[in-house]
């Protein structure tokens, strides 16, 4: 016979135990690997970041114009005999950078920038082949959880797509009789900003799929609205600092001023408005785009501090912590930027601050998802 339980009565921890949850609607809808997935991303971000820093080289070793054509699938083999690369090095010599630039290099040399623009492009081949892997064997074993697989397409879609944007980047630097010696910085912008929207899509999904459905659906009731706005607009901020950065690499801009506070000696550049018509002056003066560089650093940095306060206000600590992080990055790229521009961007501190900014982006990114999803603790916790 039973015995009578007092209303009162706490259940105990095997009993609560001895009713197994069963998944609902939601969980059951919208399964899929989840799990495998997110790995799979995760391995296409970390390549991806190696893309940037791999491209940021290629740009600082004057490697990007090496290879003169465009050929997807066949470009995936190197040069094999002395013939082959001779072919090549004849196909650089009809070009300005090379007539303008360096008619000093022999074979030798132009094998050590043929390898770098080589590695880059075939980088992007092995991305483009993980991601269709991955997204057919997926596609193929009905893994997509519902809702998925636009999401996961439009990944391949953006990489294809910078592919493209590539070539047509190194196309506008192979020229001839065009004065040519480096690849147009609109083009550069172009194709560093798609780079970062790849990453940004990649790191979202990935903190998605970090977490159920359920979960997801329950925390998007708790989201922290100012929070989420704020770091919505640093978000936008950052990219577009991140786009003017790439301007001043595309006319190597940062090493045209090696002073610091002042830019020149002044407080102005002294060669703000030498081009004509004056808007050029904005993205080709190496001195205004600079210092423009420089305000819009300023400026971001006293905004992240605006962010960073209201973020500290936040009720739930993995949201705190994800906006103390985003303080801590940003300050340390303030710092590491102007040891840049002080050192005349050498390529080792360049690239430093090139991969600071892909982590500043993600942890962005992680504050802003943290706003919309906060993570829920317990009171006894």
């Amino acid at each position: 016979m039973s015995q009578k339980r007092n209303i009162f009565e706490e259940v105990s921890d095997e009993a609560r135990d001895e009713q197994a949850v069963q998944p609902g609607m939601i969980d059951r809808g919208r399964g899929g690997a989840r799990k495998a997935i997110r790995a799979w991303l995760m391995v296409l971000f970390g390549l991806v970041v190696a893309m940037i820093v791999v491209g940021g080289l290629t740009r600082l070793t004057d490697s990007g114009l090496s290879i003169t054509e465009w050929r997807p699938v066949t470009g995936a083999i190197p040069p094999m005999s002395e013939a082959d690369w001779q072919s090549e090095f004849d196909k650089y010599k009809q070009i300005d950078q090379w007539r303008i630039q360096n008619q000093w290099m022999d074979l030798a040399d132009f094998k050590v920038i043929y390898w770098w623009e080589w590695g880059h492009r075939q980088l992007g081949r092995v991305i483009g082949l993980i991601w269709a892997v991955g997204f057919v064997g997926f596609m193929a074993a009905r893994k997509i959880p519902t809702g998925w697989t636009g999401r996961l397409f439009l990944i391949g879609a953006l990489g294809g797509l910078q592919g493209a944007i590539g070539w047509w980047m190194v196309a506008s630097g192979v020229t001839q009789g065009e004065g040519m010696t480096s690849v147009a910085s609109y083009r550069l912008a172009t194709h560093l900003g798609l780079a970062f929207v790849i990453l940004g899509f990649i790191a979202w999904y990935v903190y998605l799929l970090g977490r159920d459905e359920r979960d997801l659906m329950q925390a998007r009731r708790a989201k922290e609205a100012k929070q989420f706005s704020l770091s919505t607009g640093l978000m936008h901020f950052a990219f577009l600092q991140i786009i003017i950065g790439a301007f001043v690499a595309g006319i190597d801009a940062g090493r045209s001023y090696t002073d610091w506070p002042l830019i020149g000696g002044q407080l102005l550049p002294p060669d703000m408005s030498v081009l004509d018509p004056w808007w050029r002056n904005l993205f080709e003066s190496p001195g205004l785009v600079q210092f423009i560089h420089r305000c819009a650093g300023y400026l971001l940095f006293v905004f992240g501090v605006v962010v960073w306060l209201r973020g500290r206000q936040s009720a739930h600590p993995q949201t705190r912590f994800a906006f103390n992080a985003v303080f801590a990055a940003l300050s340390l790229q303030v710092v590491l930027g102007i040891t840049t521009v002080v050192y005349a961007a050498p390529w080792h501190i360049a690239i430093a601050h090139q991969l600071l900014a892909v982590i500043l982006w993600a942890l962005i990114l992680r504050a802003r998802f943290l706003s919309a999803y906060p993570v829920a603790t317990s009171v006894r916790g």
